[in-house]
């Protein structure tokens, strides 16, 4: 038999047998031995004759007699050992059994639920009746199941999405395109510069999508060289100068002289301010300000540089904080790609500061405001698994 129930049985049987049966044969024997000792002192003190036999008692040879009365004693004895033996081999068996029941009928339920789980089910329980090793894997293995479900889901989301967001500068490309060569639209500036700018948008929203899945894996390749926060950080805000200026809106950075030199990508960190404060400029009401404060800070025993932005838009609602920096994630549904950016924003500053090492959370209240936070490591990285709260 290849089941391994029937396996378990086996060798927990075979070791109960071995004992029990080990346990009879000593038993009959040491029976048979303080029997006859038995009967010599009792023969002895009454002093009775029989059937010679001889058995060694001491160092003195003792003469007496066991008649048919003692040999069936001796025999009724070893028979109800036997029988004692065949009722423990029986319980041995059936508690075999059952034990090795109790953890092949769990991992059996693993079994089929890992089967269902390769053909695409996801939405697979196990129940967790013990808290033993065979619960514990079959808690894990729910998470497990969970978490592939969760991603699965998120995947299918992620695609849709991006089908969405590919989909719209593609058909006004195709549309107007179709337009000019049917004769419908006559080509114009206005016209060939729109296009210009849907395919701009289509290119930096590709270009986007490949960085983000690089991140994610961690294979985005990063060009290290001694950089200054302050510096990167002034680059930001000089290039949304015009943005801010539309909505009549100051942008007031605090930054601190004393800062360290970090060894960081600058490209990449100039992206992650600029997409920080493009969220800030573009939630913010007019004529209100937006502040970026530098500092450095010891946290958890360690040194850090903490980047904050402070903006006055309407918040962030509780439920939305923790889902912020998903793919394509908007809060307020009724924001459109242009109103509300392609929704990667965010899910790219999240990747390219985890893996610097660094930690990026906000903090936001509905009607007042958000503060974004992004921690980078001072001296030796951090490892992008180790991530905690902000303080």
């Amino acid at each position: 038999m290849n089941s391994i129930t029937y396996r378990i049985t086996g060798v927990m049987f075979l070791a109960v047998a071995f004992t029990v049966l080990l346990l009879v044969y000593l038993t009959n024997g040491q029976m048979n031995e303080h029997f006859k000792e038995y009967l010599v002192v009792q023969k002895m003190e009454m002093g009775q004759n029989g059937m010679m036999k001889h058995t060694d008692v001491g160092n003195s040879t003792v003469a007496f007699v066991m008649g048919p009365p003692e040999e069936t004693f001796l025999a009724s004895v070893h028979k109800s050992l036997i029988w004692v033996g065949m009722a423990v081999l029986a319980a041995g068996l059936a508690a075999s059994y059952f034990v090795a029941r109790s953890i092949t009928v769990p991992l059996r339920n693993l079994s089929r639920a890992a089967e269902q789980i390769e053909k695409g089910n996801f939405d697979q329980q196990v129940s967790v009746e013990t808290k033993d090793e065979v619960g514990h894997l079959a808690a894990i293995f729910n998470r497990m199941a969970e978490t592939l479900a969760l991603n699965t889901n998120l995947r299918r989301q992620f695609l849709a999405n991006v089908a969405h967001e590919l989909r719209t500068p593609l058909a006004i490309i195709q549309g107007h395109l179709e337009g000019m060569v049917d004769g419908v639209i006559e080509p114009s500036q206005e016209q060939l510069s729109s296009l210009h700018e849907e395919a701009i948008r289509l290119n930096r929203l590709i270009t986007d999508l490949r960085d983000l899945s690089l991140a994610e894996v961690r294979q985005l390749a990063l060009e290290k060289n001694s950089t200054h926060v302050n510096q990167i950080v002034s680059r930001a805000v000089y290039m949304l100068k015009p943005l801010a200026d539309e909505k009549d809106i100051r942008v007031d950075c605090m930054l601190d002289e004393k800062l360290p030199e970090l060894e960081a990508d600058a490209d990449r960190l100039n992206q992650v301010f600029y997409n920080i404060l493009v969220n800030a400029i573009r939630y913010s009401p007019t004529k209100s300000i937006v502040k970026v404060v530098t500092v450095q800070e010891e946290i958890e025993g360690r040194s850090w540089l903490k980047v904050s932005v402070v903006d006055n838009g309407p918040g962030i609602a509780q439920e939305d904080i923790p889902h912020i920096f998903d793919h394509f994630y908007r809060g307020d549904k009724s924001r459109d790609r242009k109103s509300g950016g392609s929704g990667l924003g965010l899910a790219i500053v999240k990747q390219l500061v985890e893996i610097h090492g660094g930690r990026v959370a906000v903090k936001s209240k509905l009607g007042e405001g958000s503060v974004f936070q992004i921690l980078l490591p001072v001296g030796l990285e951090e490892s992008s698994q180790d991530k905690g709260n902000l303080s």
